[in-house]
Formats: C-alpha cells, sequence, structure tokens
C-alpha cells in the first residue's frame, strides 16, 4: 500500500509505484489500483492547448469511485493543460492539481481513500 517515500517516485517520462515503473500516464483509483491513462480522444484538442489535455471523458471513472479527494500531477514541469469541462467536474471534489512531485508528496501523506490522475512527462 502506498504512503511511504519509496512507494512512489517519478522523474520525466516514468512514474515508480509500488516498485513497478511505468512509462506512460496513469490513473490510481480509490482502491489503489493502477490504470493507464487513455488519452486517445483527447488528442484531438492537442492544437488547441498545445500539449493532450486533461479531458472531462477522462475523469468518468469518478462517478463509479467517488473519491473523497482527487489529485492532478500535471507533470514534472506542470505543463498538462486542464480543459474548461474538466474542471467543472474536479469543482465537484477536493482537488489538489499540482505539478508531479508536489502531487506525490502530497499523496504519501494522503491517509483518505483518493484517486489520481498523474502525468508523467511535461
Amino acid at each position: 500500500m502506498m504512503g511511504s517515500e519509496d512507494d512512489m517516485k517519478s522523474r520525466y517520462g516514468w512514474i515508480e509505484i509500488d516498485h513497478v515503473r511505468y512509462d506512460h500516464d496513469v490513473i490510481i483509483h480509490t482502491d489503489r489500483s493502477v490504470s493507464k491513462r487513455s488519452k486517445k480522444k483527447s488528442k484531438k484538442l492537442k492544437n488547441s492547448y498545445g500539449h493532450t489535455p486533461l479531458a472531462d471523458h477522462e475523469l468518468s471513472f469518478l462517478d463509479d469511485e467517488c473519491p473523497p479527494v482527487i489529485y492532478i500531477g500535471t507533470g514534472q514541469y506542470g505543463d498538462l493543460p486542464i480543459t474548461t469541462e474538466s474542471h467543472g467536474i474536479l469543482r465537484h471534489f477536493e482537488t489538489f492539481i499540482r505539478p508531479t512531485p508536489e502531487i506525490l508528496t502530497l499523496i504519501e501523506d494522503e491517509s483518505r481513500s483518493f484517486a489520481a490522475v498523474i502525468h508523467v512527462s511535461c
């Protein structure tokens, strides 16, 4: 279970969770399982945002999981854009949006159930 400094770490292009390295963006679910962030549909918005943004359809899992808190890791340098529609969804939750290294520090101290979307590059 996550919660110590050794359980989560990242650098540009990867994140390690519970000693498993992921070379792609991930979603950490309320049951602590990890899945790949599916950003295929969001790629069509890349020209408008400069990067592939976090779009509202990517947050549909929140309807089922209803976490008390959500963490959004915006990348090593904080460059992940978030659509207006996504901000509208996140407004209904206690949400922390920060560069990925800062989010990992916050998650380490989190005792509540949570969900997280973690961008691993920019």
